[in-house]
């Protein structure tokens, strides 16, 4: 019988929660569990201030998890060191949103990509690194006559590809993708979902790809995972989320995916009803129960387990 493949990422009732006035909490991420496999993608969706992006930053330990065990190739990274993250992270890596805030306006595009890897020492000598910088403008498809260029000179599209070099440059195996495309024209944003699926063919990476856009996150991913106020609600494979949606958040969801077919222009759209509850020292039972039309008394008691 041949071995199960086992997960390059795991979550184990991970939390981040963020201290708010005296003795309140924000509960950004809380108790969540996923597994992600080599080769493959994780999509995270859910609407703005859910935790999706917190939840990435938090498995590349960016920002100390308040509780739960972040699992690296199987070995537990949650108490590791300065030293040993260092050294980790040369492994795991992200792709900001902003691909200009994330960039060093004072540096060249070359110098940026070479920056980890002068941190790093990931070759002996400077000249090298440089070498493999130029190596990874190409792979990105970024020509080399910009190399000298500041990111104030380039528009998005270019930027976002100097973001993808620079996490590249260490030869990572999983790249936290932090809505790498919300901020770009939509032809460009094909373009770099292309760029990205290549790249993880090439590479055999392993991503984790946050969005709140629904056609993009099928259009990537192996596997969705639907957050709301730091749970998951719903994870399915990509397939079968979009032709069988289980939750009443994720059929609100996918009900509000604009359709370029005229023929459509009369698809009823879900809309959700009540309040949102506050994610600050919130109540036990299910966050969506104030908004869910099928909500009954046991899903205000306690947290309904994902089954």
């Amino acid at each position: 019988m041949a071995d199960v493949q086992a997960p390059l990422i795991e979550t184990r009732a991970l939390k981040k929660y963020f201290p708010v006035g005296d003795h309140s909490q924000l509960h950004a991420v809380d108790g969540i569990n996923l597994k992600i496999y080599p080769g493959e993608t994780l999509g995270v969706v859910g609407e703005s201030g859910c935790g999706k992006s917190t939840l990435g930053r938090t498995i590349l330990r960016l920002q100390e998890p308040t509780d739960g065990q972040i699992l690296y190739d199987g070995k537990d990274i949650t108490k590791y060191n300065r030293r040993q993250m260092k050294q980790m992270r040369q492994n795991m890596q992200l792709i900001f949103q902003d691909p200009y805030a994330s960039l060093d306006p004072r540096k060249s595009v070359v110098e940026i990509i070479a920056e980890y890897m002068i941190i790093n020492r990931t070759y002996p000598s400077k000249k090298e690194i440089y070498n493999y910088a130029a190596h990874l403008m190409d792979i990105v498809g970024l020509a080399r006559r910009y190399a000298n260029a500041y990111p104030h000179e380039l528009d998005g599209g270019r930027r976002q590809r100097i973001g993808i070099a620079r996490a590249l440059s260490l030869h990572p195996k999983f790249i936290v993708c932090d809505e790498p495309v919300s901020a770009l024209d939509v032809s460009i944003q094909a373009q770099i979902l292309n760029l990205l699926m290549d790249l993880q063919d090439e590479m055999n990476l392993t991503y984790m790809f946050v969005t709140h856009d629904l056609s993009v996150v099928k259009h990537i991913s192996n596997h969705i995972m639907v957050m709301y106020l730091g749970q998951c609600l719903e994870l399915s494979t990509s397939d079968e989320l979009f032709k069988r949606p289980l939750h009443p958040y994720t059929q609100a969801l996918l009900s509000a995916i604009p359709e370029p077919d005229i023929s459509m222009r009369n698809k009823e759209i879900k809309v959700i009803q009540g309040e949102v509850v506050s994610p600050v020292d919130p109540k036990p039972g299910c966050r969506f129960a104030a908004r869910c039309e099928f909500c009954t008394e046991l899903c205000t008691k306690d947290d309904p387990p994902l089954l």
